[in-house]
């Protein structure tokens, strides 16, 4: 039997908090970007030696995320998982409510968004920063002809069609956030950054984060709807993939630690972001590694499959969240904050700070702006799933093939 699809009928008084508190954000955040448009971005925590602050972490965090998001549409189509169709339609709608947010927040911060149209259509492709204006809205736009054929009843009839725009909206999201990871990757000058492990570490990222605001939606729907959207089934299969995903961020993130430890002209950079750079050591261990890694596998690992495991996988989900805008905090920032070597081996000081390790503390502009990209998402994505008919309508066991 085909499955059933709904929309977003009821509404709980719970529901209409949220919606509140999302809209509040967003005023928030257009408030804070006006006020940083109209007095400059002397007035929050950026300086000339970390120009990209507080807003880009919320924007690079939601970006990969949205990438991340899709997993579950591709996972069913490209991989022919069944389990998984059912959520297929709202793994399309979140990923681009995500993209949205998260673009949304950069535009913003850069300031003169009437200017934007120059920025997409005056590019320098020696920039990575200018394909990933054909990357994002390429993504956007497949993921829509995606969403297309599997909601369009003659569309939906062909197969061949609907495993073709998944297999290139999955190819083309891997290349997203290798595009994105490669802002960093490529980077020189930047000892924090460079490395060619930066693009499938923030693959790795991509499908951690996304599948975990996957999960949260459809926690929140379930509640609002009153129905189980998650089997017990598929319970077992997203909390399998978070270990997964999150172990694999884990090992990536070693990686990437020890192979500049490993080369002398790095171990001042690891030292700094590991043991004595203040905020970064504590986020690195403590928000990415403790909060954002370490508990959420030993919840999920230890967690049942009846509604002790439902809370647990929320509960895991949010801390994986946490974690990673930590992880990315430690990243963008930390790696601005190391002062650049620009004479190896030798000390350099002058009135222009070189040599000094950069101080930055988030002013509230800047972290309202953030805060503002992902109620932007998720005001999208609750608008989408009111409109149109996202939702399952019941939990359909329709396959018993493994992740």
């Amino acid at each position: 039997m085909a499955q059933k699809y709904r929309r977003l009928t009821s509404h709980t008084p719970l529901f209409w908090l949220l919606i509140a508190l999302h809209v509040v954000a967003v005023a928030a955040g257009m408030g804070a970007a006006f006020y940083m448009e109209t007095n400059g971005h002397h007035v929050t925590g950026m300086t000339n030696q970390i120009v990209w602050g507080t807003p880009h972490v919320f924007a690079v965090f939601l970006i990969v995320s949205a990438s991340g998001a899709l997993n579950v549409a591709s996972v069913s189509s490209v991989f022919n998982r069944l389990n998984y169709k059912p959520f297929a339609r709202l793994s399309g709608v979140l990923a681009i409510a995500l993209l949205l947010g998260g673009l949304a927040v950069l535009v913003l911060d850069l300031g003169r968004p009437d200017r934007l149209l120059v920025a997409m259509t005056t590019n320098n492709f020696r920039s990575i920063f200018a394909w990933n204006i054909y990357l994002y809205t390429g993504f956007m736009a497949i993921v829509g002809a995606y969403l297309f054929t599997m909601m369009d009843r003659r569309a939906s009839k062909n197969y061949a069609l609907g495993k073709a725009l998944g297999s290139l909206a999955f190819g083309w999201r891997l290349v997203l956030t290798m595009g994105t990871g490669s802002i960093f990757g490529f980077l020189v000058a930047r000892d924090a950054y460079f490395g060619a492990i930066m693009a499938p570490l923030f693959i790795s990222s991509s499908l951690v984060y996304g599948l975990a605001f996957t999960v949260l939606v459809l926690a929140t729907m379930s509640r609002e709807t009153r129905a189980e959207l998650m089997p017990e089934e598929m319970i077992v299969k997203f909390r399998g993939l978070l270990i997964l995903f999150v172990l694999t961020t884990v090992f990536l993130t070693f990686i990437a630690h020890i192979a500049k430890i490993y080369a002398a002209p790095y171990r001042s950079i690891e030292a700094f972001l590991l043991l004595n750079g203040g905020v970064y050591p504590a986020l690195f261990w403590i928000g990415q590694l403790a909060i954002g890694s370490i508990a959420p596998v030993a919840l999920l690992a230890t967690a049942d499959n009846g509604r002790k495991g439902r809370v647990a996988l929320a509960l895991a989900s949010v801390l994986i969240l946490i974690g990673g805008l930590a992880q990315m905090y430690v990243i963008i920032i930390g790696g601005q904050a190391y002062p650049l070597t620009i004479f190896p081996g030798y000390e350099v000081s002058s009135s222009f700070f070189d040599g000094v390790v950069a101080a930055y503390s988030p002013s509230l502009p800047e972290t309202l702006l953030g805060v503002s990209g992902i109620s932007i998402a998720m005001l999208i994505a609750t608008l989408a799933l009111r409109l149109l008919p996202f939702l399952p309508e019941a939990p359909a066991k329709i396959g018993s093939a493994a992740p």
